[in-house]
Order: structure tokens, then C-alpha cells, then sequence
């Protein structure tokens, strides 16, 4: 594999937020920001051990314009840290979300991108994928958001690419936009992003015709997003902030007031509810919910934000339920071909994870399985011995009374008498 040449960083491209390159956006208004300050105060309060799973986090601070010097300074060297220690590995993904966060908004993070060669790094692990699938039917080695990721930030940095990939692997038509037959809302939207920019990329010509082709390609994206869309969500609550950034650069839906109004409505009744409870999870809502985009990266006046946030230093109450028991029972089983049943007394207030491993104490032979850390946390990678694989399209599903989960394993609180299943899948 033949790494890029590096490209200075002194060719970046500036986009910023100008009527002539949104389309219509749906940002939250003054006199509502207090709603947003329970998404600012997870993410300043969170513990952050990991490296590269800050990312997110210092992104939206330095795109939005919120400012905490330290916890600012302590992601930025954590994710230098993390990307010096164990470069080789970090996937396309993390690592062009490392790239996006240190980069964004002129800073001096800049000078670490072009010391340790990052987007030429970046540029050489974006042509693994596409050799990987060349070779595999067109199954990259991670997935098609990481690649859509790693083709934003490659634009948005003046890495290589080639446009003649872009073309091929990115139809709207292409296998890895779907999860099994559901269209993946969030991979859509950041391919839209990842396209417009290729688009609007001075430093790279496009002819006219393939100019044109991308664009149609970003539209028919953006119409599968909005065919997803159900009570001003689109594919659910974690996948709306970013279908909302794709909205804003390629539709005109939000020139319609009362859509504007059914997001913000449902958006804020989740903030309420404490979906976004993950920094991850807050992280990816606000930047839209200010109005800005991901092409707004490398603007280096994004970051200017007049607003003033209450940010809250105490934590949050939490209150029990009085009448809740101390333990509760759920059936769990494991289906591949046949299926293990079990049943497994847990505390309440469990996660689906903790009725794994209460399982798994009962019989290892049946219910041993791994997790990998991911930025959504723990990701199952093998039950039973059998591991997931990006090649052949096979992942752990996992369902609660027969419902796929829309939160992780780590997340999805269990309650008593649920039927937790995982089972052995393709997309």
C-alpha cells in the first residue's frame, strides 16, 4: 500500500455558514438555549479516559464555540496521546475523527496534523479500504460511515482521494447504505456531507459531468434520509443530528416552518428525557441544533459563538423509584443456528450487558461472548466463539421483546420479565 504524498495544511478549504451554501437550516433560537444546556453539561462532566473517544466531544466544543480551556486541552492531548501510542491501530474512522476534532476552527492542534503526517496517513488507510473492496464484493474493511468519514475529512484537509472512487463506490444504489434492508440514516447523511464537499473542493478539478453526478448522488441520499423521517426524527433520535446537517446543505425541507418545528419539538422532549445521556450522543445532536454543519471544520471562524451557557457544576439528582425491586428476572437467549434459552435474576436498573454476563457466569460454553470499546461503548464482537465480520456482513443483534435495541448494550436499561435475544445476523 503506497501512502499519499502530504499535502500542506496551508490549502485548506474554508467553508462557512453562507446562504449560498445552505439550503435551509433549523437551529434552535435564544430564547430556547436553555434547553440545550443538559447536552453541554454531559459532555463537560463526563470522565474521559480513552483517547480518540473524546473526539466527538472536542469536535462539537470547538464547532459550536463552547469554552472549556481545560477539558479542551485535556481531550486535544489525550487524542495526540492515543494517535501516537497506537496509530497503526486506529481504523479510517477514528482516525479521520481525530483529524476533524484537532483541526477544527484554527487552532494550534494543526501543527500536530502535519507533524505526524496525518492525512497522508488517512489517505493511505481510505485506499485500504477501497483495495478491501475490490477484493471482498465491496465490503470496505470497516464500514461505509467510517468511509464517508475519512472522505470528509480527506476533503476538508486537501488529502488524495480519487474522484474516479468516489464515483464508483458512492451510488446512493450501493449495498453499504443499508443495515440488513433498513437504510442507515446516519451513514447517508454523512456520505451527503462527505460528497458536498468533494463537490465544492476547490483544490481538486471536477468535471462538469461527474460534478453533476455527485450532486445527484447527494440529493437521492438526502431524499432516502427524509423518507426515514417519522415525528421530526429521522431514523431515530442518535441518527437525526447529522441526517439534520445533511438536510441543511441539500434539501429545502426546513424552508418548511412546521418541520423546523416538529424536530426542535421532539428533539427537546428527548434532551428532557435524558436520551443523550452519552457525551457521544450529545456530542453529534448540537452541532445542528446551533445551525452549523461539519463543513464548517475547517472555517477558522466557526468557533465564534456570542451565546453564553448556564452550565450547571452540581450533579444531576437522581431518583429511585420507590415501589422498583432490588432484583429482577429476564429470559436471555442465544440464537445461530439453534437457540440457548436461559433465565437470569439481575439488579434493577441492569443493562442488557450485565444480563450477558450473568448469563455467561451460568454457562460459559453457551453464553461466553467478547465486547471491543467503540465511541457508542461496548460493541459485541463474538458469541459463543463466532465473530462478527465486516467481509461477509455478519454482526450480534440484539433484541428486547423482539425489538432490535436502539441504544448499545451498555446502554438499554432491562426491566422485569423481558425476552433479550442475541442473534446471529447479515446485512
Amino acid at each position: 500500500m503506497r501512502p499519499s504524498r502530504q499535502l500542506p495544511l496551508m490549502g485548506l478549504l474554508f467553508f462557512s455558514l453562507i446562504p449560498s451554501q445552505l439550503c435551509q437550516i433549523c437551529e434552535v433560537n435564544e430564547t430556547n438555549f436553555s434547553r440545550l444546556e443538559p447536552l453541554i453539561n454531559t459532555m463537560l462532566k463526563a470522565n474521559y479516559t480513552k483517547g480518540i473517544q473524546g473526539a466527538n466531544v472536542l469536535l462539537t466544543l470547538r464547532l459550536v464555540g463552547i469554552k472549556s480551556r481545560n477539558l479542551e486541552q485535556q481531550l486535544s492531548q489525550q487524542i495526540k496521546d492515543d494517535i501516537n501510542s497506537r496509530e497503526t491501530e486506529l481504523t479510517s474512522g477514528q482516525l479521520a475523527l481525530g483529524i476533524l476534532a484537532l483541526g477544527a476552527c484554527e487552532n494550534q492542534d494543526k501543527e500536530f496534523i502535519r507533524g505526524a503526517h496525518l492525512v497522508s496517513k488517512l489517505g493511505a488507510r481510505f485506499q485500504a479500504e477501497i483495495q478491501n473492496m475490490e477484493a471482498h464484493d465491496g465490503s470496505p474493511l470497516t464500514n461505509y460511515y467510517q468511509l464517508s468519514v475519512a472522505l470528509l475529512a480527506l476533503c476538508l484537509f486537501n488529502g488524495s482521494y480519487s474522484i474516479a472512487n468516489v464515483t464508483y463506490y458512492f451510488t446512493p444504489e450501493n449495498k453499504n447504505f443499508h443495515f440488513e434492508d433498513q437504510f442507515s440514516v446516519d451513514t447517508g447523511a454523512m456520505a451527503a456531507l462527505a460528497l458536498t464537499c468533494v463537490r465544492r473542493n476547490t483544490q481538486k478539478r471536477v468535471e462538469a459531468i461527474t460534478e453533476d453526478k455527485i450532486a445527484n448522488y447527494t440529493a437521492s441520499l438526502v431524499k432516502k434520509i427524509q423518507a426515514e423521517g417519522k415525528r421530526g426524527l429521522f431514523g431515530n433520535i442518535f441518527s437525526t443530528g447529522e441526517a439534520m446537517q445533511a438536510l441543511f446543505i441539500s434539501s429545502d425541507y426546513y424552508k418548511n416552518e412546521a418541520n423546523c418545528r416538529e424536530t426542535l419539538h421532539t428533539v427537546f422532549y428527548n434532551i428532557s428525557q435524558t436520551a443523550f445521556s452519552l457525551p457521544i450522543a450529545a456530542a453529534q445532536i448540537l452541532p445542528a441544533l446551533m445551525g452549523k454543519t461539519y463543513l464548517d471544520v475547517t472555517n477558522p471562524f466557526c468557533s465564534h459563538n456570542p451565546v453564553r451557557f448556564n452550565v450547571s457544576t452540581e450533579k444531576p439528582d437522581t431518583v429511585t423509584p420507590a415501589a422498583a425491586p432490588l432484583d429482577i428476572l429476564v429470559k436471555y437467549s442465544v440464537r445461530v443456528n439453534d437457540t440457548s434459552h436461559t433465565e437470569v435474576t439481575v439488579r434493577a436498573g441492569s443493562v442488557f450487558l450485565d444480563v450477558m454476563k450473568a448469563a455467561q457466569k451460568k454457562n460459559e460454553t453457551l453464553f461466553r461472548f467478547t465486547v471491543e470499546e467503540t465511541l457508542w461503548g461496548p460493541y459485541v464482537t463474538s458469541v459463543q466463539g463466532i465473530r462478527a465480520s465486516s467481509n461477509d456482513r455478519t454482526y450480534w443483534k440484539l433484541l428486547s421483546n423482539g425489538q432490535p435495541l436502539s441504544q448499545g448494550a451498555a446502554s438499554h436499561v432491562v426491566q422485569n420479565g423481558d425476552n433479550l435475544e442475541v442473534r446471529w445476523s447479515k446485512y
